[in-house]
């Protein structure tokens, strides 16, 4: 068994976009297993367990991660991950890796895997609601996929929007106001809120909407009335009802089940689609486990690690 304590330094961000778009279609056509992750409860945040098999990789592992929205104030990350992937034939571990970078690259990734089919234009203005680690990830692979002619960036703390910003350099980016941020094509919520921030009458018609931060039970950052304007895409039915953007308005019969238009693995198959450019889609990301699979497969095949005695 090898450890791969910091696998993410080599990886190149279309590549992880790539994989991590197989993935989808794998998850589309139905290929995959995959059960809904499990949350435990901790005083200050939580952890989730993630198993899948992904046979066109050979692949099958867990991921253990937590979320811990008060870490940064103690120098740790709010999310932190270790990934265990086994021998399919066997079931022997195989290896371990630091899964802590890996998750916000595989997660950047399923952004932009979403706003490559689901964004009115390839020319976009980018809207960016939060200045964290998730929000530069989905810049950075939103941009692999994208041609962004702004990026329009919000925090509640006006220094963090502005260290964001010049962060972002390369970018045209400016610290604005969270209603300029929603004036964009592509808007992207990477906050851990459990009240709505983003209101109905800020977005416009033809906005795609990246809904990220909603990833455990009571989160939610969209005002449900946009719900009702767009087309909602899942990456799992059932994590999505259960801790995704629409886990409150479901828990509150403020949306049904039934409206949701389909999975992002189907719109990457082709089985369902952005139908014209003026309505609104939405992309509720709670995170697979067959991402971590694939951002995984990467990081084996090019990162160095160390080897563990196992037997």
């Amino acid at each position: 068994m090898r450890y791969y304590p910091d696998p993410d330094r080599d990886l190149d961000i279309s590549e992880v976009n790539r994989v991590v778009e197989a993935a989808f279609a794998e998850h589309g056509n139905g290929r995959v297993q995959m059960p809904p992750k499990l949350y435990v409860t901790l005083p200050a945040g939580d952890f989730r367990t993630m198993p899948a098999y992904l046979p066109s990789l050979g692949m099958a592992g867990v991921k253990i991660v937590n979320v811990h929205p008060d870490n940064p104030s103690v120098g740790l990350p709010t999310v932190m991950a270790l990934t265990v992937i086994l021998d399919p034939a066997t079931g022997r571990p195989t290896a371990i890796l630091n899964a802590t970078r890996l998750t916000d690259m595989r997660t950047g990734a399923a952004g932009a895997v979403a706003a490559k089919y689901l964004a009115p234009k390839k020319d976009c203005v980018l809207g960016v609601i939060g200045t964290g680690r998730q929000a530069e990830a989905q810049v950075r692979a939103t941009a692999q996929v994208l041609s962004l002619t702004k990026v329009r960036v919000w925090s509640r703390d006006s220094a963090h929007a502005e260290s964001f910003a010049a962060r972002l350099a390369p970018f045209d980016t400016e610290s604005v106001s969270l209603e300029k941020a929603c004036d964009c094509d592509v808007l992207v919520t990477t906050t851990p809120s459990r009240v709505p921030i983003v209101k109905d009458e800020w977005i416009h018609e033809g906005t795609h909407i990246n809904a990220i931060g909603a990833d455990a039970p009571g989160k939610e950052e969209l005002d449900p009335a946009i719900l009702h304007r767009a087309r909602v895409f899942v990456d799992d039915p059932a994590q999505a009802f259960h801790s995704g953007e629409i886990n409150v308005p479901i828990s509150r019969k403020l949306y049904e089940p039934w409206m949701i238009a389909g999975t992002l693995g189907e719109v990457v198959t082709g089985k369902r689609k952005r139908d014209h450019a003026d309505e609104i889609t939405i992309f509720d990301s709670t995170g697979l486990a067959i991402q971590d699979l694939a951002i995984a497969s990467l990081a084996i095949q090019q990162a160095t690690g160390m080897e563990l005695p196992f037997l």
